[in-house]
């Protein structure tokens, strides 16, 4: 059984004397104990959204749910609020995208992994602060002690997103949510935090959900990438797979648009014409349509379903022309 099991799920922001936007649009993936899987696309695609409706950390105004979240067997949104408290932290954590307004800028950073342990294992005192002392020694955070009294004003970029990973991972949740972790940090610093989450993963058999729009980060951190646009779900496949034969026009946009180090200097970069913002409804036509280069008369007229790959069983992919095997051989290399 999946441990993280999201079947058809709709998130849609109502406002009143406003048009309805449907941030998220029948969505669907799993996550296996111990597997890291991404959610990839660009800003806007609905990444986000997915992990705060599967936290339980959208609004309750102006915000209309559907479709199911199941973990461990329970679905997450037949859960009472008390229940949820319960379940956060945990079962299931989260890292935020940024750290300097995920923490709280006038409490010390040692309070606020201290709450964590105090609030979901019941420790208190002398034995929590020692706990959290380790915690952010785990994460590679220098002189832990002394940090524990620091404000996150007074800390790096670096080592507030390790804070983050460390209250995160407090109470050994079964699984983790990492929003853009790497977000505004140095190439340098990038490479640690993800080489640490690839540990704490590894060491504890913690599941991962890995959202980015890096596909560096997914080449390196994940087993399964799904790939979104538009609020679906338009190519889902196996690390290798994805990057070894991507076969939506999208996807292969986003590989096409990445710096190589083996071009000559001075070449211009391919990006994907257009904005995420050039869409059409994906209940009418297929989304990507206005950007695409392989665009037929019936992208414009009928909406694709996810469906497999009759050319790799690996696959889902929702299209109705896919990129051909040249130009698969093209972006793969």
């Amino acid at each position: 059984m999946a441990l993280l099991d999201v079947k058809d799920l709709e998130v849609v922001f109502t406002r009143r004397g406003r048009r309805d936007v449907r941030a998220v649009d029948g969505v669907s993936f799993s996550v296996d104990p111990g597997q890291t899987v991404g959610l990839v696309g660009e800003s806007g695609c609905g990444k986000s959204v997915t992990s705060l409706a599967v936290m339980g950390l959208l609004p309750k105004r102006g915000v209309q749910r559907g479709g199911s979240v199941y973990f461990d067997g329970a679905n997450l949104f037949d859960l009472s609020d008390d229940r949820m408290r319960d379940m956060r932290g945990r079962d299931i954590a989260m890292v935020f995208q940024d750290p300097m307004t995920s923490l709280n800028p006038v409490v010390p950073v040692g309070v606020q992994v201290t709450e964590v342990l105090e609030r979901h294992r019941g420790m208190r005192g002398a034995a929590a602060r020692s706990e959290a002392a380790h915690l952010l020694e785990r994460v590679g955070i220098p002189e832990p002690e002394r940090r524990l009294g620091d404000y996150p004003h007074q800390l790096s970029g670096g080592m507030r997103q390790r804070a983050l990973i460390a209250m995160s991972l407090a109470c050994q949740p079964r699984l983790l949510i990492a929003d853009e972790p790497t977000t505004a940090l140095d190439v340098t610093i990038q490479a640690q935090i993800l080489e640490l989450l690839k540990e704490l993963v590894t060491d504890s058999g913690t599941a991962l959900v890995m959202i980015t729009h890096d596909l560096g980060v997914v080449a390196g951190l994940c087993d399964v990438v799904n790939v979104m646009y538009s609020g679906r779900v338009v190519e889902s496949a196996t690390r290798g797979e994805l990057f070894g034969t991507p076969r939506h026009p999208y996807t292969g946009g986003l590989l096409r648009s990445v710096p190589r180090l083996d071009q000559p200097r001075g070449v211009a970069l391919n990006p994907i014409p257009g904005s995420p913002s050039d869409t059409l409804p994906w209940a009418e036509a297929c989304a990507f349509a206005p950007r695409c280069g392989n665009v037929e008369s019936r992208c414009r007229e009928s909406s694709p379903a996810l469906a497999d790959d009759p050319l790799r069983p690996a696959h889902e992919l929702r299209c109705f022309n896919p990129l051909a095997p040249a130009v698969l051989d093209e972006v793969g290399s």
